[in-house]
C-alpha cells in the first residue's frame, strides 16, 4: 500500500485503529467546528508565488529557540501514544531524532521521560508540562525532565478543565488497563480517575499569570506557552518574560467556537512581532501549509494527530515517513514560491485580502 499524502495515513489509521481508540484520536470539543476549521482556513489561504527565482536549490533548515532543525515541522505534545503502536513515545522520539526535529513530550505520556530519552538520547526535545493541583507533582517534573535534558518547558495554558468530547463519554473511553501515564505513577491514587482514565480534577483550574513566575523560580529552562489565541495574553505572556508562544486551540478538543489557530496567528504576531518566537499547531496537513504558517509568521509548526496516525502505520518508520511526506511538500512550496531559503519566506508571499 502506497501512502504518498498525510490524508492517506489519516485513512489508514480510522481502517486500523479500534473504532474506541480512533474516535479518542479524532474526537473535538462539542460540535467540533473548531477542530474542522483549522483545516479550513488554510485552505482559505491563497499563496503569491514569485518566478524566475533561481530555486536549483532549496535549504528548508531554520532555527527554534537557537537550535537548528532540519525543517520547520516539529511533532506536538499528544498523550498516549501506545494507543497508536506498542512502543509509544519511545517511537516517537526515534523518529524525531531521524529527521533532526523537535519533539514536545506530553505530561500523558505512556513513557516516562527517562525511557523517551534512553530511546533517542541525541534527540531535540522540550517537555510539555501541566500544573496540578498537587504542585509537588509538576515540581518533580519540572527537576526529572531539566535532568534528563530537555532543552525547554511546554506550559499548556488552555485546559483549567477538560472539553466536552461526546465520543469519548459516548464510548466511556478509559485507557487500557496495561497502559498507564508513566509520569505521573505514585501521584495519585487509583480510584482519582476521571471518565478517560486520567487523574480526575487534578489541572490546576485557579492557575494565573503569577505562575508563571513560580514556574520560572524552579527552572533555567525557556518557557514556552502553549494555547495562546488573542493578543492580549500575547502582550502578557511577553510582559512575563516567556521565550516563546504556541498559537493552539488543543486541536479544536477543549472550547468549540474559537479561531483556527491560523487565523488566530495573524493578530498574535502583529502584537509580539519580533518580540519572542512564534509556533504553531492545529491543521497543518500539507507542505504547503507550512509555508503558509511561516509567512504569517509562525518560526515552525507542530503536528499532533498526523503523527499519530504515522505511528499507527508502521511505528517509528511510518511516523518518519509523514515528516518526510510534509519536508518535501514544503521544499516544493519554496521552490514553487520562488523561496530559497525560509528567510525569504514572508507575509508577501500571501494574499492579504484572504487573512
Amino acid at each position: 500500500m502506497s501512502l504518498v499524502c498525510l490524508s492517506d495515513f489519516e485513512a489508514y489509521a480510522k481502517k486500523h485503529l479500534p473504532k474506541v481508540i480512533w474516535e479518542y484520536l479524532a474526537a473535538g470539543a462539542d460540535e467540533s467546528c473548531t477542530r474542522d476549521d483549522n483545516l479550513l482556513a488554510f485552505k482559505r489561504i491563497r499563496l503569491r508565488p514569485r518566478m524566475l527565482r533561481d530555486v536549483s536549490v532549496v535549504d528548508t533548515k531554520t532555527t527554534i529557540l537557537g537550535t537548528e532543525i532540519s525543517f520547520p515541522v516539529g511533532i506536538a505534545p499528544t498523550g498516549l501514544h501506545k494507543l497508536a503502536c506498542p512502543d509509544g513515545e519511545k517511537s516517537t522520539a526515534k523518529a524525531a531524532e531521524a529527521m533532526n526535529t523537535c519533539y514536545i513530550a506530553s505530561t500523558y505520556a505512556t513513557c516516562s521521560v527517562e525511557e523517551i530519552v534512553a530511546a533517542a538520547p541525541a534527540s531535540f526535545r522540550w517537555f510539555q508540562l501541566y500544573i496540578h493541583r498537587k504542585r509537588s507533582a509538576s515540581e518533580q517534573l519540572v527537576r526529572r525532565a531539566e535532568a534528563s535534558g530537555f532543552q525547554a518547558l511546554v506550559l499548556t495554558v488552555d485546559v483549567p478543565y477538560t472539553g466536552k468530547r461526546r465520543d469519548d463519554i459516548r464510548n466511556q473511553f478509559q485507557l487500557p488497563q496495561h497502559m498507564s501515564i508513566k509520569n505521573l505513577e505514585g501521584f495519585f491514587e487509583d480510584h482519582d480517575r476521571s471518565e478517560y482514565g486520567l487523574p480526575a480534577n487534578s489541572v490546576e483550574p485557579s492557575l494565573g499569570w503569577e505562575d508563571i513566575r513560580w514556574l520560572q523560580s524552579l527552572t533555567r529552562l525557556p518557557i514556552i506557552l502553549k494555547g495562546i489565541l488573542t493578543k492580549e495574553d500575547a502582550d502578557l505572556a511577553m510582559r512575563y518574560g516567556v521565550q516563546g508562544i504556541i498559537v493552539s486551540n488543543h486541536g479544536g478538543r477543549q472550547l468549540d467556537g474559537v479561531p483556527a489557530s491560523v487565523d488566530a496567528l495573524v493578530e498574535i504576531k502583529e502584537a509580539v512581532q519580533d518580540k519572542l518566537e512564534l509556533y504553531l499547531d492545529g491543521g497543518v496537513r500539507t507542505g504547503s501549509d507550512v509555508l503558509k504558517a511561516l509567512a504569517l509568521g509562525a518560526k515552525c509548526v507542530f503536528i499532533g494527530r498526523p503523527a499519530l496516525w504515522g505511528l499507527s502505520y508502521k511505528g517509528t518508520e511510518g511516523l518518519q515517513e509523514v515528516l518526510q511526506i510534509l519536508k518535501d511538500e514544503f521544499r516544493l512550496s519554496m521552490a514553487l514560491t520562488g523561496c530559497r531559503n525560509v528567510s525569504e519566506i514572508g507575509r508577501h508571499l500571501v494574499q492579504p485580502s484572504k487573512l
